[in-house]
């Protein structure tokens, strides 16, 4: 603050002495051409000399009653502190205009009474600085409240900042670890080996280590958790689980997939519609004879429609649980990218088949640039 902390104060005082100096002289000399009377020059000394002191003592001990975080009492204090200085400024007025009359710096006739004629002009005089000096603290304090908010603000910025760029380090170091761990490049030319050996000896599992190959290569071009995917690589994982799994039951599950529509451009959260298929197999009967498990993907006029229908499987009534954390993450990730535009609907309906129904409005740009 410019005046409580005075090393601050003494670097900053022509700025004072400028102010005071602009306001002397619009009291002084222009109020006084235009009244066309001026008083003597003691009287102005003693006059600003009692002015520029009330104002400074005031906004002193205000400052101290304002920075005690003790709350009781403290309009008390300050309305105590205002009847003070209005009593010291009187006081002070009438004692140093007897020193100054008995200096020669003021000449009157006569005594000077102590009376209402006195007091009165000394209590609005002292009210209207004292009025001053409240002003100048509470803005002073309005600037370094402000100042504090802008400092804390940029710390919690700069601390979310650092805290950003740790994860994004820690997440780069574990990928690194495990690239370095497991190069890419040779898991899969080993794959394509074992692969290529296997095609005619056992052409099934030979297609499990080509659909396992391609998943993982799908799983370690693993985007950012606020990019989107294009569906089509999706569906195209959901293809190969579904394959791994009808190599695995030797061809016995139930269960359909169903995309119309052009995906071609379509962009969606990732991981998504994986795990919901995963919860099909997880916790769903796939192998009913008569109640076919359904995968269902649409889209028509910017609308995309995924439905998943399956049989409840009671044997695994343990794990709704987890099942439901899936799917709370699953409506999590959709509102995170869509907001309120988007519907998730999950229930079990009379035929003990649980359904999941997701409606989103997607806008294909490939799309539009063909119309």
């Amino acid at each position: 603050m410019i005046f409580f902390n005075l090393k601050k104060f003494l670097h900053n005082y022509k700025l004072h002495l400028f102010i005071w100096g602009i306001y002397i002289i619009y009291e002084v000399f222009i109020l006084g051409l235009v009244s066309r009377s001026f008083r003597p020059t003691g009287v102005y000394i003693l006059i600003y000399l009692s002015n520029i002191t009330v104002f400074y003592v005031h906004a002193f001990f205000l400052n101290k009653l304002l920075s005690n975080k003790n709350l009781k009492l403290k309009p008390v204090k300050i309305s105590l502190l205002i009847i003070l200085n209005i009593c010291a400024y009187t006081l002070f007025n009438y004692y140093s205009g007897l020193v100054f009359i008995k200096l020669g710096f003021i000449r009157v006739s006569g005594p000077v009474p102590f009376d209402r004629e006195f007091i009165l002009p000394c209590t609005y005089r002292s009210l209207y600085y004292i009025g001053f000096a409240t002003g100048y603290v509470y803005l002073i304090k309005s600037f370094q409240d402000q100042k504090k908010v802008e400092a804390l603000e940029r710390q919690n910025l700069v601390t979310q900042i650092e805290k950003q760029a740790l994860e994004n380090d820690l997440v780069q170091s574990q990928n690194n670890y495990l690239r370095s761990q497991i190069n890419p490049h040779f898991l899969f030319n080993t794959l394509n080996f074992i692969y290529n050996d296997a095609r005619k000896k056992a052409p099934m599992a030979a297609d499990a280590i080509m659909n396992l190959a391609e998943m993982m290569r799908y799983a370690l071009k693993r985007p950012e958790a606020s990019e989107m995917v294009p569906l089509s690589e999706e569906i195209e994982q959901i293809e190969h689980l579904i394959n791994l799994h009808k190599l695995r039951t030797a061809n016995t599950i139930n269960l359909e997939l169903e995309v119309t529509g052009d995906m071609f451009g379509l962009r969606f959260p990732p991981l998504i519609l994986l795990t919901l298929v995963e919860n099909i197999f997880k916790h769903g009967n796939v192998s009913h004879s008569t109640q076919q498990a359904l995968i269902k993907i649409a889209y028509q006029k910017d609308n995309l429609s995924i439905t998943t229908i399956n049989m409840i499987n009671d044997n695994k009534g343990k794990q709704t649980e987890s099942h439901h954390v899936g799917i709370d993450n699953i409506g999590k990730r959709l509102s995170n990218f869509y907001g309120n535009d988007y519907s998730f609907k999950y229930y079990k309906d009379p035929l003990n088949r649980y359904i999941t129904e997701i409606n989103v409005t997607v806008v294909n740009p490939l799309a539009r640039l063909n119309r």
